[in-house]
């Protein structure tokens, strides 16, 4: 580089270029030295300022054996091979088992190559030592049970037979064989955990009761055992051991990774640190004077590295203060985080950096990302190009797809952002991929060299849009695009023709382009589609949806109807859709069939005849009470109001409410009569159009009365539509889309949506063409007359038959004939069940379908070239005929002789050799092949294979009904399938020869076809489509005819003997996401060795965009390198700016619970102080060493966190309803251990933050948690450890009367409950892992019967009194030391002036583990009590990200679910208010039927006024006279609360007004006053709230409570305002006397402490 160069403020580069030290990030605007390490900082700043944080698990021990637990737990279904290869190593006697490097080392060697670097990352992540742990609980209460027996030996072993026996010895073992112990089937199941399995269950040893061995597996006595079991082939499994004395003896504690660390610099607009700890004069603005200088001999200034001077004296001297001029205007350049104007093209800039890096590109990438508040006062210095700016402009579509950051591993999505991300999901992910590696090759080996399984690989990942040449959309793809407009209109899904000869027959309630109540609506598409641009619904007038409800009213589940409920939200929400009825009954349309078969009709329009609704004698209602209703009548009066109102807004609300009164009826098996129908048609229509009682009977009986006379609609039309289109009631289509409610109708609905707006772009749909959108749409290519049930298989199910038949068993059409290599090869297989005649019967017609099959097929516009092999399968069965044997080699036969064998009487009885002899002129060759031939008797059907008779087309298969397959069925299969095998032979053009004689062709294409069908549908059901966001790049690239895109880069793309995941991701550098995905990178490119492409997508300009973190350093913790024993790991921070001030965030998966375990700073307020620096040493008791400057002293703070507890957490729907039981209290428990005499450890907390462990004897209480329900998707949450769990319904509450637990699931939005039914008291959960645990993940209740409409809470019902009534429950939470001092006091406060009992309860999160400690203390010596609560913010809720926020939502979301149920009411009280009255008059104040009071803001002080906001605009006029209150102090009848699911409402409020980032300025205030119109709140009088902002002085005489509230006209600092504003004659004590009672309690603590 130049010294006029690229980079300003680095002048001195120029000057002294050879001194300089260059970090990273730094290297890219100046030379670097080849040997120059890439750790190296730019600035050695004179005071290193670190931060170091922590997780440990404090209750999980850890041992080197671990290491063999965790590697044992991470071979998924517990691979015996690896077993067996690890304790053949370790009785060789000859490895180092010692120390955790070694036990690495050891578990490695025992794991195949493949495998190995992930298991070796998974070790350094600890990521199964949970399972490991409940392992150990389970040892442990084994030896608790036999302690003699059990404590001094390293393994042991339990027997789960009729009786238990439990041993430690060979002679043990041997005991228990000799006792033939028949084993329990039932135990041994419930006491195996999930994914467990048994070795040597295919011996004959299987009736031996199960054996459970628990032992330290680097131990010798494992070993032994080990090699014994095996031995004598006895059925066992192993599991952990573990320092089983953990509790009363201590130990070492296990080290977690996975977690993120988060420094916000944060804005202090009001002084809210702890005063005691800072300076005498105040001044924080710098460490040092130059007066130090003579001491910086050694330091770096500016960049300079002073040992390297050789000069010394007075020169020196000058040199250093000019060089520290220098320094400290540079470090203040790199602490000063530049304006929203200046850091417009930061993401730019940062990009132009990353990728002109002179060393390692991602090393730059996570040095910039994660230290953006340091770098980004000079990177808005750097320029970039033109060139550059125009490339960005080119990919900003693609970068709009990635929302920061696209990760994707072989194609497949991983969601990097928080709250989703976790890092435990992604090695579970990458152990799947690696899975489905080998799996593939496996499968495709034997036809395809690895470069063809390499291609197939590569299209798998780049997904399946890419794949079929659609680009990923729905429109047409140019190469098969239809001829005609209206052809082009269909689209590349599949139709059906819903649309034409309707009339008559479809009763449509209202048409956009016709009716008066869409005259207003614009009719330029063009306006449609801006307004979807701008968040706003399309409103045009063109019918541009229509959707079709097949339902029959009178049916029980009617309205449980995708076309019904997505039709009523769009037209609610003003979306252009056409809603049309075809109303019909299904015993109808069979009668109609059978009228159209006796008596051989052949006019496909002819109407099917209809009888009369009743009979003409029936003149009045009672005389219709008497007669059911029937579909044909409904139809009638729907029809009949359709001809009256039509395009009246009447017709659809007619229909909406019509469909649900008549509903109400047939719920439950009720029933509905005529005069119910007539009189609810009156009903409504009085309701809705104002006509009398007399006027609707009158109307209703013209409609029911006579002949099927009404015009254009009748009945008989509809049930021949409905038989012609093969559609029946509950089916639903959206365009000719089929619809379900197993398949999300919204995200089919956003889907057409896409396409129709596509079609729009395209101009193939404007202001006036196509005359019919509907029409032109189910016109074409994909469009069928009549639904097939294929055509209704919307999972798209590919079987993969694993039936082992080789080529010999495929035969080939007599006709075929092609020379060039085929479009599309197929592989037809029949699988036959091969048990009667009707089956041989099955053969022989699909011998004759295939035999007889073209060589051409119609795709669409043009005709392909096909090449179709075919086979017959027998199903897999235990006494599978010798037939079978001949059909598995049919392929040497022709198709004749294979007739003729069948052909035979007791074909399926006869042997192989009388079956060969029956055919003449078999050669002796064949005859001999076919002789030696046996079938393998069993195959693995597998869930999804359908039982009766069935066909496949590469693995798309369909089961006709009553056994009638058709040719037709088998061109619609090739149709359905000939895009995929076109693309798949494609693809294997370059590996494969063509050459029909060698049928590994056919089944290299077929199988290939078969497993991308597979995973693509794999990837729909809940993993997201696979997609390749750097292949878009390069496509782009290609397109642009770019030759080297400096944004893009690769690593480990060489060619490969195996087959690797392919990692490839797309980012903006200057984003949260990227500051997290960086280690990762570094670890699949180094660590790993996956290849991997990045691309750099940054953001033109960055504007407002909160998504920079400018202020945010951010740590990810997932070292490969690290190891418990040395190298523990840790997030680390070094060179932090010491002029800001720090607030430390974490940022951990969502099942961990973490709490601050050591803290000596004030994690919220990390700060430095003149002259003592930034150390813990320093902050703790402010007497650090004068005489050691801070440079010479390590300016280090250390936060340790700990793993609480696990979160278990769900959904929860009641099967009668079918929706969630928002209200059910749920418990979860654990049994206590049963003979318990050892001492059990506690553990206490030492003033500095440190834990201890002390021991006392007692006997461990069961656990015990609950919670509520949640209204919003069933959410509910539980804490608990590592263990075996009992989750049941709440006992002795309301919902343990009405419902029981079920078995089942959630599969497409529907519950499906288990036939089998084995328990309905509790669940069993198993908290074994760092995922979400999908055995909890769904929890299904169901009403008891004559429950069923029972209500979840009492109703008036007196609870008895509880001993907990007399105490007054306070809520309350607070973050940092400053807020924590607050805290005591006021707590203090209320203890002294309240007359009853007090208890606190304090939210845990945020506080320091010395508050918690010495909060305690103090509560004792007050005379209160002191509990903490926790609550982790559920993913499915809107997060935020400022600290403060999170705070006010924890204090407003959750009072529901926070404290435990016995919990009848709550105040809450700010940490710094000071309380004068007696709280026990809150307590008892009546609520007056709300659910919480609230004192009103004050508005007396003058001075302020103008500062009132809820006085003026938005508030007044919501709020329509209601106050505006705050949120300091409230009082909540949480029976009341809980009751009237207030907690979902306000949750459900939040999540809609957060979607505007700028709403709910003050979260936790303006929630509850914009929710008053719903939520009623109580006004508490105004003396219980002063606040000297907003109250006068003359007002505060009266105050029961004194608030510290910011005062917006000057900033005065916490401490100075508590000090004047508690004081004085109004004041027993004033807040300085409170404060020094405080403080003595906590000297008492401490010194107790220290004493102890």
């Amino acid at each position: 580089m130049s010294c006029s160069g690229k980079v300003i403020l680095t002048f001195f580069v120029c000057t002294l270029p050879t001194l300089l030290s260059a970090s990273s990030w730094f290297n890219f605007f100046s030379d670097v030295e080849e040997n120059q390490s890439i750790g190296e900082e730019m600035v050695s700043p004179i005071v290193n300022r670190e931060v170091e944080a922590s997780v440990i698990a404090h209750d999980w021990p850890f041992v080197v054996d671990n290491v063999y637990c965790e590697a044992w737990s991470y071979h998924r279904h517990q691979n015996w091979d690896f077993m067996d290869r690890l304790v053949k190593l370790l009785s060789d006697g000859e490895v180092d088992k010692g120390s955790v490097e070694a036990a690495t080392e050891l578990v490695l060697k025992s794991t195949e190559k493949k495998d190995g670097a992930l298991l070796q990352y998974s070790l350094s992540l600890r990521a199964q030592s949970p399972l490991c742990e409940l392992h150990r609980t389970l040892a442990r209460s084994h030896m608790l049970s036999h302690p003699t027996k059990l404590s001094t030996t390293e393994a042991f072993f339990v027997s789960l037979g009729k009786q238990d026996f439990i041993g430690a010895t060979l002679t043990d073992l041997s005991t228990l064989i000799a006792l033939s112990n028949d084993h329990d089937g039932q135990r041994e199941e419930e006491m195996l955990l999930p994914d467990e399995v048994v070795r040597n269950t295919d011996t004959n040893q299987n009736d031996s009761p199960l054996i459970i061995l628990y032992a330290n597996m680097g131990s010798d006595v494992f070993v032994q055992l080990y090699q014994a079991l095996v031995e004598k082939q006895l059925r066992f499994v192993v599991r952990h051991r573990g320092n089983i004395f953990f509790e009363e003896n201590g130990g070492m504690t296990t080290a977690l990774q996975g977690y993120g660390v988060r420094l916000d610099v944060r804005n202090v607009e009001y002084r809210v640190f702890d005063d005691r700890s800072t300076s005498v004069d105040g001044n924080e603005a710098s460490l040092l004077n130059t007066s130090s200088l003579e001491h910086l001999t050694n330091h770096t200034l500016a960049g300079i590295n002073l040992s390297q001077l050789k000069i010394s004296g007075e020169e020196k001297f000058k040199l250093q203060s000019e060089l520290w001029k220098l320094h400290e205007a540079q470090q203040i350049h790199s602490q000063l985080i530049p304006p929203k104007w200046q850091r417009r093209k930061l993401s730019l800039q940062a990009a132009t950096v990353i990728s002109e890096s002179q060393t390692d590109v991602l090393l730059t990438l996570q040095d910039v990302s994660q230290n953006l508040p340091s770098v980004a006062s000079t990177l808005v210095h750097v320029p970039v190009t033109e060139e550059l700016v125009a490339l960005v402009d080119s990919m900003e579509p693609i970068l709009r797809q990635t929302n920061g950051v696209a990760l994707t591993i072989n194609g497949r999505r991983v969601p990097i952002g928080r709250p989703s991300f976790n890092v435990f999901d992604l090695l579970d992910m990458m152990r799947e991929e690696q899975e489905l590696l080998d799996g593939m090759w496996s499968k495709l080996n034997p036809f395809l060299s690895r470069k063809g399984i390499q291609q197939v690989q590569k299209v798998w990942t780049l997904g399946e849009g890419h794949f079929l040449g659609t680009g990923g959309h729905d429109d047409e793809n140019d190469d098969y695009a239809a001829d005609n407009e209206e052809q082009e209109l269909s689209g590349t899904v599949r139709r059906i023709d819903v649309g034409r000869k309707w009339k008559g027959a479809v009763l449509y309630v209202n048409d956009v382009e016709k009716d008066e109540m869409y005259m207003t609506w614009p009719r330029s598409v063009q306006q449609a589609v801006m307004s979807m641009q701008f968040g706003a619904p399309p409103t045009v007038r063109r019918n541009l949806f229509t959707i079709l409800c097949v339902l029959d009213p009178l049916e029980e589940n009617a309205l449980h109807h995708a076309g019904l409920g997505l039709g009523s939200q769009l037209m609610q929400a003003s979306y252009p859709v056409r809603v049309g009825h075809l109303i019909v009954n299904g015993q109808d349309i069979k009668k109609c069939k059978a009228w159209i078969r006796d008596n051989g009709i052949t006019d496909p329009d002819l109407p099917c005849p209809t009888d009369p609704v009743f009979d003409a004698k029936v003149t009045n209602n009672d005389q219709l009470l008497k007669i059911p209703a029937s579909t044909h009548a409904i139809h009638r009066l729907i029809a009949k109001v359709n001809e009256e109102y039509s395009g009246q807004p009447l017709l659809p609300s007619f229909t909406d409410y019509f469909f649900q009164r008549l509903n109400m009826y047939t719920v439950d098996g009720g029933s509905l009569t005529m005069g119910d129908m007539v009189r609810t048609f009156g009903e409504i229509m009085q309701q809705l159009d104002g006509m009398s009682s007399n006027s609707a009977t009158k109307f209703a009986f013209d409609a029911l009365n006579g002949l099927d006379s009404i015009k254009g609609a009748t009945y008989g039309k509809a049930l021949r539509f409905s038989l012609n289109r093969a559609i029946t009631p509950g089916m639903g289509f959206l365009n000719g889309r089929p619809l379900s409610m197993e398949n999300d109708p919204g995200k089919m609905f956003m889907e057409e949506q896409n396409f129709i707006f596509g079609l729009i772009m395209k101009g193939k749909i404007t202001d006036s063409k196509p005359k019919s959108i509907y029409g032109s749409i189910l016109t074409g290519d994909g469009v069928f007359p009549r639904l097939h049930p294929l055509l209704n298989d919307s999972d798209d199910e590919h079987l993969d038959l694993n039936h082992g038949l080789l080529s010999d068993s495929l035969l080939m059409p007599k006709n075929f004939v092609i020379e060039d290599a085929p479009d599309a090869v197929f592989v037809v297989e029949a699988v036959v069940n091969m048990k009667s005649k009707d089956d041989i019967d099955f053969i022989a017609n699909f011998l004759n379908i295939m035999d007889a099959f073209p060589n051409k097929l119609q795709d669409g516009a043009s005709t392909a070239n096909v090449l179709i092999g075919y086979r017959i399968v027998c199903a897999p069965s235990d006494s599978t005929p010798a037939l079978c044997s001949i059909l598995s080699n049919a392929g040497i036969l022709d198709v004749e002789r294979i007739k003729i064998i069948l052909s035979q009487e007791g074909i399926l009885e006869k042997s192989i050799d009388d079956i060969i002899t029956s055919v003449a002129d078999i050669d002796g060759t064949i005859r001999e092949k076919l002789s030696s031939f046996n079938f393998a008797k069993s195959w693995t059907r597998g869930n999804r294979v359908p039982p009766a008779n069935f066909v496949c087309v590469n693995g798309k298969s369909y089961a006709p009904e009553e056994g009638a397959l058709s040719k037709d069925d088998i061109e619609l299969l090739l149709s359905m399938e000939i895009s995929r095998s076109k693309a798949t032979t494609k693809m294997l053009s370059n590996h494969l020869s063509f050459d029909t004689s060698n049928k590994k062709y056919f089944e290299a294409i077929s199988k290939a076809s078969i497993f991308l069908a597979r995973q693509f549908s794999k990837s729909e059901k809940g993993k997201g489509k696979r997609m390749d966001m750097v292949n878009e790049v390069i496509e782009l690239e290609k397109e642009e005819k770019l030759d080297n895109n400096p944004l893009r880069f690769s690593w480990n793309m060489d060619d490969s003997e195996e087959l690797k995941m392919q990692v490839s991701v797309a980012l903006d550098p200057a984003t949260e996401d990227a500051q997290r995905v960086a280690p990762f990178l570094l670890a699949f490119r180094d660590v790993l060795k996956f290849p991997l492409q990045m691309v750099l997508l940054p953001t033109p300009l960055t504007g407002d965009d909160k998504s920079v973190p400018i202020t945010s350093y951010y740590r990810f913790v997932a070292d490969p390198n690290a190891m418990p024993d040395r190298n523990p790991p840790k997030a680390s921070f070094s060179n932090l700016p010491t002029n800001h001030i720090l607030t430390l965030r974490m940022d951990v998966p969502e099942s961990w619970n973490v709490q601050q375990t050591r803290s000596i700073q004030d994690t919220d307020n990390l700060r430095c102080e003149i002259q003592m620096g930034c150390s813990d040493d320093t902050q703790h008791d402010g007497t650090a060493d004068q005489t050691i400057l801070p440079q010479d002293r390590r300016q280090i703070t250390r936060v340790e966190y700990g793993l609480k507890n696990l979160l278990i957490f769900g959904q929860c729907y009641d099967a009668t309803r079918k929706s969630p039981p928002n209200g059910l209290q749920l418990a979860l428990s654990k049994e206590k251990e049963k003979s318990r005499t050892e001492s059990q450890a506690a553990a206490e907390i030492s003033p500095d933050g440190t834990l201890q462990v002390s021991y006392r004897p007692s006997e461990e209480d069961t656990y015990y948690s609950d919670t509520l329900v949640m209204k919003t998707v069933g959410y509910w949450q539980l804490r608990a450890n590592p263990g075996i769990w009992q989750l049941n319904i709440a006992p002795e509450s309301r919902g343990a009367e009405i419902f029981d637990m079920v078995d089942g699931n959630i599969e497409n939005g529907q519950i499906k409950l288990s036939k089998k039914q084995v328990n309905n008291a509790t669940k069993t959960i198993y908290v074994k892992d760092f995922t979400a645990n999908e055995d909890t993940r769904v929890l299904i209740v169901k009403r008891r019967p004559g429950w069923e409409k029972a209500s979840l809470f009492y109703e008036d019902k007196k609870v008895a009194k509880s001993s907990d009534d007399d105490v007054i429950h306070v809520f309350s939470l607070a973050t940092g030391h400053l807020y924590e001092r607050f805290l005591k006091i006021m707590m203090l406060s209320v203890t002294k002036r309240t007359s009853m009992k007090v208890k606190f309860w304090l939210f845990e999160n945020f506080l320091s583990p010395t508050f918690k400690a010495s909060a305690e203390s103090m509560a004792k010596r007050i005379g209160c009590e002191v509990d903490f609560v926790t609550y982790k913010w559920p993913e499915f809720l809107r997060g935020q990200s400022e600290k403060q926020r999170i705070i006010w939502g924890y204090k407003i979301l959750f009072l529901d679910v926070l404290f435990p149920l016995n919990v009848k009411k709550i105040i809450y009280v700010d940490a710094d208010q000071v309380v004068r009255g007696d709280l026990k008059e809150l307590w008892e104040m009546d609520l007056k039927g709300a659910p919480y009071g609230y004192t009103p803001m004050c508005s007396s002080r003058e001075s302020t006024l103008g500062f009132q906001f809820w006085r003026g605009g938005f508030w007044e006029s919501h709020l329509r006279g209601k106050p505006y209150h705050i949120s300091a102090l409230y009082v909540v009848d949480l029976e009341k609360f809980r009751k009237d699911l207030v907690g979902d409402t306000l949750r459900s409020t939040y999540q809609q007004l957060s979607a505007d980032p700028n709403s709910l300025a003050n979260l936790d205030q303006d929630l509850p006053n914009y929710a008053q119109h719903q939520v009623p709140i109580f006004s508490l009088p105004q003396e219980w709230l002063w606040c000297e902002s907003w109250c006068s002085d003359e007002s505060k005489a009266a105050a029961k409570t004194i608030d510290l509230c910011n005062n917006p006209l000057h900033k005065e600092p916490k401490v100075s305002m508590a000090k004047r504003v508690i004081s004085g004659d109004l004041f027993e004590e004033s807040w300085i006397e409170l404060d020094a009672e405080v403080e003595a309690y906590e000297k008492e603590y401490l010194d107790l402490q220290s004493m102890q």
